[in-house]
């Protein structure tokens, strides 16, 4: 990760608010830009009010407080949270509905949920297996409180969750019996969903996962089980799960800061994306004695690299084509013809996948133009020590 200090000791020197104060800063660093950020949160809760569907992002992209309240005051129901790590810093900046998107097992963990829920009575969390649930509803009877859980349904990624109808159904009766749990629905995320790239191919892999988690939902209901939250979906497949299906709350999370693994997604045919990117990582030339390419100061521990390739924003770079060289370097291969820039110029790239972008940051430094307008702290993305 960047080192927190030196990003620290930049964030109280920086000239905020004079023209052309988004390049005076050291490089590699994360650029966001509220202009764009603050669109695309309306355009997504606007169209989630048109759907008539909850909206509840999911903060694993930005881990971001103050992006998460701009998205409550923007009308979500709440936040989702990949770790209890994130959840908890969420719950102390005020953040309100929490649901914790993934199971918490061991004991210390348990505990530490306890104290969120005694903390926040709204908080949510995912379960897929009997005995977890059975260590929380003894841990939360122990502490006089009571645990919401949601039953996961895996939707073939092979990651987390039940599954079929009966084995979620077992996990509800089980729930049902115990005291210090309370069963309020259930959870169904794809990941691989949001990233299919064809767009045909894209609305048949969702409408098959609706149609599995609508015979999971039949299957409660006609067992006693009423499931007044169905949780799930994200920025990939948002119009068709806003549009149809089983969902009462979509779990978009990309879509304030987007990639250029979504730019690469197919979002209608002949349409782009109606939400752009707002995140950029910043770097610096540090060396051009090799024709035909430069090399920048980001490189692994600046960009993550499980998505596409990370895309030049610099109008004079937009054919020539970035590469990793190493932990600390990138390279810049020169499309012909474009002439090398200078040592110390300062480029902009769209990051492969903004999640694990964003976790190597300490800061965002917020802009609007090429004006330095705040800086934010990325407070979710690490771990408490309680």
């Amino acid at each position: 990760m960047l080192n927190k200090a030196k990003e620290q000791s930049e964030a109280s020197v920086l000239p905020r608010g004079e023209a052309g104060s988004r390049y005076a800063f050291g490089t590699p660093i994360l650029v966001l830009d509220l202009d764009i950020l603050e669109r695309n949160i309306g355009v997504m809760a606007e169209t989630m009010k048109r759907f008539g569907r909850a909206l509840r992002p999911h903060a694993k992209s930005h881990k971001c407080s103050k992006i998460a309240m701009m998205q409550l005051q923007a009308g979500a129901i709440g936040i989702c949270c990949a770790t209890l790590d994130e959840a908890q810093i969420m719950q102390r900046a005020g953040v309100t509905s929490l649901l914790i998107t993934s199971p918490v097992t061991t004991d210390f963990q348990i505990a530490r949920l306890i104290d969120l829920t005694r903390r926040a009575a709204d908080t949510m969390i995912v379960v897929d297996a009997s005995e977890n649930i059975e260590a929380i509803a003894n841990a939360a009877r122990a502490a006089g409180v009571s645990v919401n859980i949601l039953i996961d349904i895996e939707l073939g990624f092979g990651r987390t969750g039940v599954a079929g109808p009966a084995e979620a159904l077992m996990l509800a009766r089980l729930a049902r019996r115990l005291d210090g749990v309370l069963f309020c629905g259930v959870q169904a995320y794809g990941g691989q969903l949001q990233h299919t790239a064809d767009y045909e191919e894209r609305a048949r892999v969702t409408a098959e996962a609706g149609l599995f988690i609508s015979s999971i939902l039949n299957h409660l209901s006609q067992n006693g089980f009423e499931t007044p939250i169905v949780s799930g979906g994200g920025t990939g497949t948002h119009a068709f799960d806003g549009s149809s299906g089983p969902f009462t709350e979509i779990q978009a999370g990309s879509y304030p800061l987007m990639d250029a693994d979504y730019e690469r997604i197919e979002y209608r045919p002949g349409q782009q994306w109606p939400f752009d990117v707002s995140l950029f990582v910043q770097t610096s030339v540090i060396s051009r004695n090799v024709l035909g390419t430069v090399t920048v100061d980001a490189g692994t521990k600046a960009l993550a690299l499980n998505g596409a390739r990370p895309r030049l924003t610099t109008p004079s770079l937009a054919s020539s084509a970035y590469e990793f060289s190493g932990d600390e370097h990138g390279r810049i291969k020169l499309a012909k013809g474009v002439e090398q820039p200078r040592l110390g110029a300062r480029l902009e790239l769209v990051t492969s996948h903004c999640d694990p972008t964003v976790a190597q940051y300490g800061f965002y430094h917020c802009v609007r133009g090429d004006v330095l307008v705040d800086i934010w702290p990325i407070d979710a993305r690490g771990r408490t020590t309680e």
